[in-house]
Formats: structure tokens, sequence, C-alpha cells
């Protein structure tokens, strides 16, 4: 086998298995809120291998994630709008992490701006479609507005999702410091 197809068959292999990771990371949840979206690990080897392998792979990865998701879900959407959104989009876009491919601390812009990404998505979706499910109020404050009930319902999982993907980075950093910047790979 020459290089070409070695490094294609490795990338193909590190996204399955990334993918995979990813699923069973998501389905050990620390804090579930009631709609929908929780605080879990499942966003961080799409990062990683966004990272490692770029723009595309990353973004397929993403895809491929949200499929499962929606699948292992049970399809908890409110039409195809919602598949599209909350599935679709929300995790397709975790793969922009690839932007920063070949940069040495690729993970940590990549996990802020994929992070930012997916909340956009989220945050368009719950003041869009899911809005007539905006309770009167929500911790503790009166709901009145569906933006400002999207901003704070996604808010608050996506921002402990971020946090918690970036401290893992930081603590792997120094023993995995070449793994996670991609530079291992020849």
């Amino acid at each position: 086998m020459n290089m070409a197809k070695s490094k294609e068959l490795r990338r193909l292999v590190e996204g399955a298995v990334m993918v995979a990771v990813a699923q069973v990371l998501s389905m050990i949840i620390l804090w579930k809120l009631p709609q929908g979206g929780a605080v879990c690990l499942g966003m961080l080897p799409i990062f990683l291998y966004a990272a490692r392998w770029g723009l595309g792979p990353g973004l397929m990865s993403g895809f491929v994630l949200g499929v499962l998701q929606f699948l292992s879900d049970g399809g908890i959407a409110l039409g195809w709008q919602s598949i599209l959104g909350d599935y679709l989009a929300a995790y397709t876009v975790l793969g922009l992490a690839g932007l920063f491919r070949g940069w040495k601390y690729a993970v940590f812009p990549g996990t802020v701006v994929g992070s930012a990404a997916r909340f956009l998505v989220h945050f368009v979706v719950g003041a869009t479609i899911w809005r007539e499910y905006m309770p009167e109020r929500f911790f503790g404050l009166s709901m009145t507005s569906p933006w400002f009930y999207s901003l704070l319902y996604n808010g608050s999982y996506m921002a402990l999702d971020t946090l918690l993907c970036l401290l893992v980075f930081a603590l792997l950093q120094r023993p995995m410091g070449k793994y996670l910047s991609g530079a291992d790979i020849a």
C-alpha cells in the first residue's frame, strides 16, 4: 500500500473511531435538560478529529454523529426543520474546528469556534421552532421572549460543554500535544 492510500485509510479509520467514541461519551451525561441538551464530552472527539485532519473530514464526522444522535435519541424533533437544525446542522458545524488544522494548539480555538457554531444553531432553532414550549419561568426568571429563553436554555449546557472540553484538552496538552495538533500525521 502506498503512503497516500495508507494516510487515507488512517484518516477514515480514525474518523470512524472518533465518531464511535463521541457517541459513547454522549451517553455519559453529567446534567440533562428537560427538552433536550446535556452536559457531556460527546463533542470532544469530533473537535480532536477535525483539528487533526481538517475542515472537510471534521464536517463529515460531525454530520455522521448528528445522524447517530438523532437515531439514538429516538428522533426527538418537531418536524423536519428540527431534525435538520438540532441534529444535522448542529453536529456538522462541530467540524469547523478543522479550520485550525496545522496550528500548534488547534483544539483550543477549534473547540471554541465549533461550540459557538453549535450554540448558534441551537439558539436559532430554539427561538423559532421550539418557542411554543417556552415556560413562564426558567432559572427563576420570567420568560417573555423566546430568544432570551433560547439563549439561557441552550447557553446553559453549551457553555458547560465547551468549558469541559477545553479543560480535558488542557489536561491532555502536555502528554499528548503532538497528537492533539496532528503533528504525528506524516
